[in-house]
């Protein structure tokens, strides 16, 4: 076998994939007391968002969001357009107002990692999040208030401070099996 076969069947996962498989799995089987391991939630995805407040003005300030959005997710995002068009805000049917990625798979469980591990450290005064951000049906949705808290983005380039919207979307029936899930791969939560 040559060199180059043994180097392209040898896949990574990543390391919070491989938590998933080793750890998050076992406890959740014994703490939900599932009868199936089919019946264990899972992280389906991750929607990262955001809009933009002058991209009606200024069109440039959407390609700069575009392409730090491009920075921290390491995918190329989709660009949100208005449905239709509002004359007090300046806004046309089909102008581009956000722009928007949707995380599966090994870039999920990346991206997932470094928001855990990397930017939640960096926000400032965070104590955790609430079980009020969960919209009943298993799906959390946090927002932040800075793209800075991510280490790809350079200080000295950034022209005007952006917040996101990140939604984790899971295969949760409700809440609480979903808080457990979340706890499991680290993520703060407020008693």
């Amino acid at each position: 076998m040559s060199k180059t076969k043994i180097e392209t069947s040898i896949q990574t996962h990543p390391r919070f994939r491989k938590l998933y498989d080793e750890e998050v799995k076992s406890k959740m089987m014994t703490n939900m007391s599932y009868q199936n391991v089919m019946q264990i939630p899972r992280l389906q995805k991750i929607v990262v968002n955001t809009c933009i407040k002058d991209a009606a003005i200024n069109q440039s300030s959407l390609e700069v969001a575009f392409n730090e959005l491009y920075l921290i997710t390491g995918q190329k995002p989709v660009i949100t357009k208005a449905v239709q068009s509002i004359a007090g805000f300046k806004i046309r049917a089909g102008m581009g107002l956000g722009c928007k990625v949707t995380l599966r798979g090994n870039g999920m469980y990346e991206f997932f990692d470094r928001l855990v591990n990397i930017a939640l450290p960096r926000v400032r005064d965070f104590k955790g999040f609430s079980k009020k951000q969960f919209d009943g049906k298993g799906n959390l949705s946090i927002g932040l208030k800075e793209q800075l808290v991510f280490p790809e983005i350079n200080y000295d380039k950034v022209d005007k401070i952006r917040g996101m919207n990140i939604t984790f979307v899971t295969t949760a029936q409700n809440d609480a099996e979903a808080r457990l899930l979340l706890e499991l791969f680290d993520i703060p939560f407020i008693q």
